[in-house]
């Protein structure tokens, strides 16, 4: 084990005694090397794509960034918690699934198939939360066995019941509108459209970081990440908060699965597969570390924006599609070293010289 102790001729001083200075609380911030990746690609493809900066993109964008946005969140929250849930993407489709099959087989109001899809969402994440804890396996291995099970029923479900991949429209049903204007509707604002999730979005940001900076639920998050069982030693509930955590990337899972849904009538069982590591992907370069312990909801935000961005940005300067890849594995090393120079730097400022 490394000692922790100062090196020598180095008078270690508590940390809340020090004067920290505008720079270093905007140097401590985990995000700050995806606000700088985000500014440079913006600045990039303002260059390079004539009609990026045009208002009607704008939408397009962040329509683009929420949808993966919605998502990013709790998966980053999880990962501050030291976690990882790989059954994200395709629970989304799950969430959508049920949803649309209940209703249309049921003959019911799409609203009682859209309360029948979060009660069994949740049900799925909190059986991962519960799996964890109760097995000590690594999330790793605990939710790549949901991923597999959810992506086999939801195909082989599918094809029972409805005889094919898909399922059948439910647009002409009774509360179909409604739910649409909750999950899939439009606002135009000063010319310009906007879909409601990014609101959904948004919401959903702001909430993620009141819970981490002003809740007890935040700190608790925190210490499991940085050390479940130190933080077990200090009366923090670590099973209820890790149970807590997956039941939030089910909760986000149904939210975007009911957008799914509602934008385009019918759903596509296959969907899904691969979103969670974009999910993930975001999280990381918004500053969360794969460790656990350390990174921001408002990170998230800024990563599923460069997607956003970077993704819309290709179209728009008419290049081939396939180079999304490399600049999204570009974004990701170089705001992973950002971030992990910033760590150092502001790590260094926590020793000071003794006095001669």
């Amino acid at each position: 084990m490394s000692s922790t102790a100062p090196p020598s001729g180095i008078d270690h001083v508590d940390e809340r005694l020090l004067r920290t200075t505008p720079l270093k609380k905007l140097l401590a911030r985990p995000e700050l090397g995806s606000v700088v990746g985000a500014a440079a690609v913006f600045v990039f493809f303002a260059v390079f794509a004539d009609s990026f900066l045009r208002a009607s993109s704008l939408g397009t964008v962040l329509y683009a960034a929420s949808t993966i946005g919605i998502m990013a969140v709790p998966v980053a929250l999880l990962m501050i918690g030291g976690e990882f849930d790989l059954s994200a993407g395709v629970m989304v489709t799950s969430s959508a699934l049920i949803s649309s099959m209940f209703s249309y087989q049921m003959t019911a109001n799409v609203w009682v198939g859209v309360g029948v899809s979060l009660l069994v969402t949740l049900a799925i994440g909190v059986f991962n939360g519960v799996m964890l804890t109760r097995t000590k396996l690594p999330s790793f291995i605990i939710t790549l066995g949901t991923f597999l099970m959810l992506t086999g029923l939801n195909l082989g479900l599918t094809k029972l019941i409805s005889g094919t991949v898909s399922t059948k429209t439910i647009a002409d049903m009774e509360g179909f509108p409604s739910a649409r204007t909750l999950f899939a509707s439009q606002l135009t604002l000063g010319g310009v459209e906007f879909k409601v999730t990014i609101l959904w979005w948004f919401g959903l940001v702001a909430l993620a970081t009141w819970i981490l900076l002003r809740t007890r639920f935040g700190n608790w998050i925190f210490a499991v990440g940085g050390g479940a069982d130190a933080a077990r030693a200090v009366g923090v509930p670590v099973h209820r908060t890790r149970i807590g955590l997956y039941a939030g990337v089910a909760f986000c899972a149904w939210i975007s699965g009911q957008h799914l849904l509602f934008s385009f009538d019918v759903v596509q069982s296959g969907e899904g597969v691969g979103n969670e590591l974009i999910y993930i992907i975001a999280a990381v370069i918004g500053g969360c570390l794969i460790t656990g312990g350390y990174g921001s909801a408002v990170g998230s935000a800024v990563g599923a924006l460069i997607f956003g961005m970077t993704s819309k940005g290709i179209v728009y300067a008419e290049w081939n599609p396939d180079w999304f890849k490399f600049f999204l594995g570009a974004m990701l090393l170089l705001a992973t070293l950002l971030n992990a120079w910033i760590r150092k730097r502001v790590e260094a400022t926590k020793w000071r010289p003794a006095p001669l």
